[in-house]
């Protein structure tokens, strides 16, 4: 992965271990953020939206950055900065600026429905800081659609050099190369895989890579190798691991991955999420064991 451009390869939207108490297990995370590291992720994005940004406060955002800073040794580190608004966004940039963040992910504002010169302003006013910024792409949840020809005004303007995208159809992932030639794009749903890898993904803003880095981290260098026989190594592991794959795109999907990571005894006993999330339904909690174990037994890790 060239240092030039650290929103490619595997970068990890770290889930954030929560005491039952419900306060933040620093020690814990930065204990995560190097395991990580060790096997085989390019780099870490804290704050995302596996790692709870909403249930923050602006003091503890601070300090799981700085906390994944010092613990990624030199690895890229791009922080999430999205916010209901600009101002809130430019103060998690400048933060990241000060801290060395090589990048950014920035959602559009999503207090309500941006309109396209909104949506402009907000990137521009984060861009204006000097970070290279990554645009999330998540309208399922933001109810705001970064559409291929809304990103190709961004990137046109200079405001963007890549996009997480999760809109889930993969027919954009087209529509964005056509309109858009020079951005690059990242995976941003961990079940769409091996779609975008084939169609030219350049990064992977990935989720289940929280509880098993190494397979996933093989079926994305497959995935984009633009290797034929490679791409069939690639649908093997993919039609082994997408019923787990699938949990990351589900309204679970934090107490999902949370739950793989214990299962897989990479993630420390008693962990939880914040309100508003609650604990899994009896039977989603039962299946997503289930989905985990089966992945585990055929020696994915």
């Amino acid at each position: 992965m060239p240092s030039t451009h650290p929103w490619q390869g595997v970068n990890v939207a770290t889930t954030l271990p929560i005491n039952p108490d419900f306060s933040v297990n620093f020690d814990a995370y930065g204990e995560h953020v190097r395991f990580l590291l060790a096997n085989g992720v390019d780099g870490i994005i804290p704050n995302g939206s596996l790692g709870e940004y909403q249930t923050l406060t602006e003091d503890e955002r601070k300090r799981v950055v700085e906390t994944a800073v010092d613990a990624a040794g030199g690895a890229p580190v791009i922080p999430g900065v999205g916010a209901y608004g600009a101002l809130e966004s430019i103060r998690h940039t400048e933060h990241a600026a000060e801290l060395g963040a090589p990048a950014v992910m920035l959602l559009p504002p999503n207090a309500y429905r941006a309109s396209d010169d909104e949506i402009v302003d907000h990137y521009r006013r984060v861009a204006a800081v000097g970070v290279p910024v990554l645009a999330y792409n998540n309208p399922i949840d933001t109810k705001v659609d970064l559409r291929p020809d809304l990103l190709a005004r961004l990137h046109s303007e200079g405001l963007i050099v890549s996009v997480k995208e999760f809109s889930g159809d993969v027919r954009t992932s087209y529509a964005i190369h056509e309109q858009a030639p020079g951005l690059d794009l990242s995976i941003g749903s961990d079940d769409v895989v091996l779609e975008l890898g084939i169609n030219g993904a350049r990064g992977w803003v990935a989720g289940y890579p929280n509880a098993i880095p190494q397979s996933t981290v093989e079926l994305y260098k497959l995935s984009t190798s633009g290797d034929p026989e490679q791409w069939r190594r690639a649908h093997e592991i993919y039609r082994d691991l997408h019923a787990l794959l699938r949990w990351d795109s589900k309204t679970w999907f934090v107490q999902a991955i949370k739950l793989s990571q214990e299962v897989a005894g990479v993630a420390p006993a008693g962990i939880t999420t914040r309100p508003p999330r609650l604990s899994l339904p009896t039977e989603v909690h039962a299946q997503i064991v289930r989905d985990t174990e089966a992945v585990l037994s055929k020696g994915y890790r």
